[in-house]
């Protein structure tokens, strides 16, 4: 059966065990021997692209990358027929779009003759989020995700995609997740990517107020107010989400052992201060670090079964 990686929801414990397992154990550099991987990405990225094809390298193979302006997803060409034809040429894509129900009508075009991998949609960030938990894991448990319960995480700002991703796969690990957010910024229930829909071991908390999602928190995590295809929205994104900056007054709020996390790219001035992002409390530069491991471990897990 044909392997695909679309959201941390969709995931068993044991497939996303087996991915936290592989992306940071010894590998073998032939298990892509020969073979490529097609990574098409709608939306640029500086990390994800170099962290996808320096893992597929690093596991043999090659990868080849194909931009919107080259694909035109359902523009130049509907996505059922990019899927088709990577199809005949790729047994992997790893996909960096804007609607995630894409990978659904890939995978329905091809009849799961190729395996999906959601490098960034609408609605989830399942890779940032695998990076995020062996960050955490590196930080408070030597490396050991299931030892990580009991522990308190802040995300303060626009409860985006990369919020969901993470906030599903900490819940599951027993991580206790607050999301500190304005009413028209914060999670709303439903969808491929739900935390309200992970039935514990760990507990989820939403709350209007910065201060209070931080007092205890272990990981205060943020990501950008404006993202790509947002611009139009800059001025008023910036009014609303102002008092949710990650700043050196808001951590003092904090504990002296509360760590700072973020995606990237980040908007310096606008949701942290430089500050806070090149301080000693920051993890940003091992979140990206572990972006590649999250690859070589999903890589890892789908050639497992079809090898």
């Amino acid at each position: 059966m044909t392997r695909h990686f679309m959201t941390i929801e969709q995931q068993s414990p044991s497939d996303l065990d087996a991915i936290y397992e592989m992306a940071t154990s010894p590998f073998d550099d032939e298990t892509l021997k020969g073979q490529g991987v097609a990574l098409l990405f709608e939306r640029p990225s500086l990390r994800t692209r170099a962290s996808s094809s320096s893992a597929v390298h690093e596991l043999g193979g090659y990868a080849t990358f194909f931009s919107d302006d080259e694909i035109g997803l359902d523009s130049r060409e509907c996505a059922e027929d990019v899927g088709r034809t990577l199809a005949e040429m790729y047994a992997i894509a790893g996909l960096r779009v804007r609607n995630h129900a894409i990978f659904e009508r890939m995978r329905a075009a091809t009849n799961d003759r190729m395996s999906l991998i959601n490098l960034l949609s609408g609605v989830a960030h399942p890779t940032q989020a695998v990076a995020d938990v062996l960050t955490i894991a590196d930080q408070f448990a030597k490396g050991d995700v299931h030892a990580l319960a009991g522990l308190e995480v802040a995300y303060v700002g626009d409860a985006t995609n990369v919020a969901r991703s993470l906030a599903v796969a900490l819940l599951r690990l027993g991580v206790n997740v607050t999301v500190a957010a304005p009413l028209n910024y914060q999670l709303v229930a439903g969808g491929p990517e739900d935390p309200a829909h992970v039935k514990g071991p760990g507990t989820l908390r939403l709350t209007t107020s910065p201060n209070d999602a931080i007092t205890t928190a272990d990981v205060v995590y943020t990501d950008a107010w404006v993202s790509m295809g947002m611009e139009s929205e800059t001025d008023r994104r910036r009014r609303d989400l102002a008092a949710f900056r990650v700043d050196e007054n808001l951590l003092k709020l904090a504990k002296k052992r509360t760590v700072l996390m973020h995606c990237l790219p980040a908007h310096r001035g606008d949701e942290i201060t430089n500050a806070v992002l090149d301080s000693a409390q920051s993890l940003v530069w091992r979140q990206v670090f572990h972006r590649r491991s999250a690859m070589i471990g999903v890589l890892r897990w789908i050639k497992e079964e079809s090898s």
